[in-house]
């Protein structure tokens, strides 16, 4: 990147350090701290809208439509993470393409199940194999979106549905009474309100969606953790240009310094929205804020 690089072997240290911080292979560490900032501010809005789907539903008055929403709750919570990204991952990935070798591919006359192969033609590939590597990127990283989003939104309509339960009783009456219809109360009366008691639930499951991007690897998409171990291991004058011991430990403190501050400052945020939300409520916290007010 700088012009005093072309001889690693001849420069003073801070100069060594500052070449080797910036090769090719830390560009990829530094794009995916951007790949992990995104993957979490896309999904956490995707995960909330899932789970507010799946709580609405769990408490719909429609039977179908609750034992949806219920078995949607508990099936996904019960799954181990890594066996439903595994899982669902192929078994999205395969399905889109066999639809697609249906309809693309009406002459096709081989098996599509082959041994313990998955074949379609190649017009049914999802991507292309033709298609340029951003486009592969992109698929993958939509893949990891749609899969987080499944999976932590089922965690957070459980938070949401005990949330929406907790809200008292008699707000809801009191709205009947006033001749609010069923929408109307759910909109107006019980969303507002249930905020106060979602918030502690929903910051903590934050918390944890952004300890669970290291299992982007699973999806092939190559994190921090990947690219800290990466170049952290020990590397010898016959590969690379900057051959140096195990440095693992100090890429991993790095990455320890990185999640804390990135926590702590997800706590800050966290803070001063359930203090919003709980100013002028019926709970002890609201109250508090009311009378220091």
């Amino acid at each position: 990147m700088f012009e005093f690089c072309t001889d690693p072997d001849q420069l003073e240290t801070f100069r060594w350090f500052a070449c080797y911080l910036t090769t090719g292979k830390h560009m990829n560490l530094y794009w995916s701290v951007l790949t992990v900032l995104t993957l979490l501010a896309i999904t956490a809005p995707t995960a909330l809208l899932f789970g507010f789907g799946g709580a609405a539903a769990a408490r719909s008055r429609i039977a179908p439509l609750r034992w949806v929403g219920q078995t949607y709750i508990a099936v996904v919570r019960g799954i181990p993470d890594i066996a439903f990204f595994l899982f669902f991952v192929t078994a999205l990935d395969q399905g889109t393409e066999y639809l697609r070798h249906l309809a693309l591919c009406p002459d096709w006359d081989q098996p599509i199940r082959q041994g313990n192969d998955f074949i379609v033609c190649q017009a049914a590939k999802m991507p292309l194999g033709s298609a340029p590597q951003w486009v592969h990127e992109i698929y993958g990283f939509a893949i990891a979106v749609v899969t987080y989003a499944i999976v932590f939104g089922a965690f957070a309509a459980n938070v949401l549905y005990g949330a929406m339960k907790a809200v008292p009783r008699a707000q809801i009456e009191t709205a009947e009474a006033y001749g609010m219809t069923p929408r109307q109360t759910f909109r107006r009366v019980l969303v507002p309100q249930m905020w106060v008691y979602a918030l502690p639930g929903l910051g903590n499951l934050w918390m944890v969606l952004m300890k669970a991007t290291p299992l982007l690897f699973l999806l092939g998409v190559e994190d921090l953790v990947y690219w800290a171990r990466e170049l952290g291991g020990s590397k010898t004058p016959r590969f690379t240009d900057y051959p140096h011991g195990d440095w693992r430990m100090w890429y991993f403190l790095a990455l320890l310094v990185f999640y804390l501050a990135f926590t702590r400052i997800s706590e800050i945020v966290i803070e001063r929205a359930t203090a919003r939300v709980t100013l002028g409520q019926a709970t002890t916290g609201g109250e508090a804020m009311r009378k220091a007010v």
